[in-house]
């Protein structure tokens, strides 16, 4: 059997992964499971799949966690804390580790199952715009295996030779076609954008997820965040990449080869789809996603995207331009402010402004250690606090 840890199990691509383990008991075992502070739900998944871990973000989360499980003796051992986070994506039961902790909060155990050569299947994408080379060559060193878990890179790596080389000229690729829904915003009046609600911002139109990752759907940081991500992943310069508007979100993405061939991957906007393809990759298995029925949906559309209604697009690409630190000063900015917007702090349209003036503010250095990243993280994120707070004095 294979052994998974599921980093973020409470969320929404831990809840699909158990759910497609569930449809393959007899090859899968798991072996632990974290969460931030949903204990009800980590409750109730401790029960049926009875892991030798759980592991909550805080004391008092894992407090309750305990006395709950005590009632039914489930033998899971709860535990708390980053440093614990780590050590069950390092545990040596541990074959595959399902990396779906949102944001910077999900770095660390990441790179933890990197370093003990696990399967890292990856929906972290701040994982990788944090600490690039980092994370890569703690993969190659440790022979790793890394698969993405987005849909997008899912389905650029569907799309790719099994024999893929990290080198796109060698594979006789010539683009990547990174596929886009364009968010709930798409056609609405630019001049209105000011006026959203984070209720608006969160209502995709296609897929289901958390506030989070809705709200950077509909500012499009996701694929800014995705564009570099796939630079790493693929190892090519963020040129080779182009976004495309598809607003279906039937074509997952697309690979274009030197003969004129664009291979791409189709199917139903369900995350179990890339979730199966990676639990058992190479082979194929049964995810329980719905088969897509090409006469439902008639047509499909594309469209470039309006970086005027988009700026961190630009913002993005700009930032893997200043190399170093800067993707990681982007990604906290964007955490702090996405936040804010939830709360009520701050406008829609000012998170790209105020990302702007971060970058603008913060010190750039090589990204060369943990440390420096950590640092830059903590400064973008005080940089940000201290413009959000001026702005309500």
């Amino acid at each position: 059997m294979i052994g998974v840890t599921i980093l973020g199990s409470t969320g929404t691509i831990g809840v699909n992964t158990l759910d497609v383990i569930a449809q393959h008991k007899s090859d899968f075992e798991v072996v632990a499971l974290t969460a931030n502070k949903n204990v009800e739900l980590m409750t109730e998944q401790c029960e049926q799949w009875k892991p030798q871990y759980a592991v909550m973000c805080d004391a008092d989360s894992a407090e309750k966690l305990r006395k709950a499980l005590n009632k039914t003796a489930s033998g899971t051992e709860v535990l708390y804390g980053v440093d614990n986070l780590a050590h069950v994506a390092a545990l040596p039961e541990t074959d595959s580790v399902m990396a779906g902790i949102v944001g910077a909060a999900g770095l660390l155990p990441t790179l933890a199952a990197a370093h003990k050569g696990k399967r890292v299947m990856l929906a972290n994408k701040e994982a990788l715009v944090m600490s690039g080379q980092l994370f890569m060559d703690a993969v190659k060193e440790n022979n790793a295996e890394l698969l993405p878990i987005d849909s997008e890179h899912n389905a650029i790596f569907q799309c790719m030779p099994h024999d893929f080389s990290h080198d796109l000229e060698a594979s006789g690729i010539t683009r990547i076609l990174l596929t886009a829904s364009g968010g709930p915003f798409r056609t609405r009046d630019i001049e209105t954008l000011g006026a959203v609600t984070p209720a608006e911002a969160c209502a995709h139109p296609n897929w289901v997820m958390g506030q989070k990752i809705s709200v950077d759907s509909a500012t499009m940081m996701n694929k800014g965040l995705e564009i570099i991500e796939a630079c790493w992943l693929f190892g090519t310069h963020h040129s080779n990449i182009e976004v495309v508007i598809h607003p279906q979100s039937v074509i997952h993405s697309m690979v274009e080869y030197n003969d004129g061939s664009v291979l791409a991957q189709l199917g139903n906007p369900d995350m179990r789809t890339p979730i199966a393809y990676a639990l058992n990759w190479p082979k194929r298995i049964e995810s329980g996603v719905e088969r897509l029925n090409l006469f439902d949906i008639k047509q499909l559309d594309f469209e470039p995207p309006n970086e005027d209604r988009f700026p961190l697009l630009t913002i993005a690409r700009s930032a893997m331009d200043k190399g170093g630190t800067a993707t990681t000063i982007m990604n906290a900015a964007n955490e702090e402010l996405v936040a804010a917007f939830l709360s009520g702090t701050i406008l829609f349209t000012d998170i790209p402004v105020l990302i702007e003036e971060t970058l603008g503010r913060a010190s750039i250095h090589p990204a060369d250690s943990i440390e420096q990243i950590l640092a830059a993280d903590e400064q973008a994120r005080d940089i940000v606090r201290e413009k959000i707070s001026s702005r309500a004095a």
